[in-house]
């Protein structure tokens, strides 16, 4: 079991709980995101997530560190309030994450998150 907790600008806390829970990541079906994630809970219950904007640069693409700096201090206030399963957390950890490996930033996230 994964417990995470979230702290909200309100003073309000936030607890997600979160059991066995499995995600793939793969190439998206649809042309206008990179990738989707798949979630899927204890029940075998999913959820998609699509994440990544079709044709948009991303630190895994480019290397640019500055890049990845802006990205990340345009969008800090928007990801600091984001589950781990939405599509600004997934694109934050995974496409401008610590690394430029797509498989690294992705096994670093199931890590963080206690996903399989």
């Amino acid at each position: 079991m994964h417990i995470w907790l979230q702290y909200s600008a309100n003073n309000i806390f936030c607890l997600y709980i979160y059991s066995n829970m499995k995600v793939d990541i793969k190439k998206s079906n649809r042309s206008d995101k990179k990738y989707m994630a798949i979630f899927t809970d204890d029940d075998n219950k999913k959820k998609t997530i699509h994440f990544g904007a079709s044709g948009m640069d991303d630190y895994t693409l480019t290397g640019d560190k500055l890049a990845r700096e802006r990205y990340r201090t345009r969008t800090k206030k928007v990801y600091d309030k984001a589950k781990p399963m939405s599509a600004s957390r997934l694109a934050g950890e995974i496409l401008w994450g610590n690394s430029t490996s797509i498989k690294k930033n992705i096994s670093d996230y199931k890590k963080k998150y206690n996903y399989k």
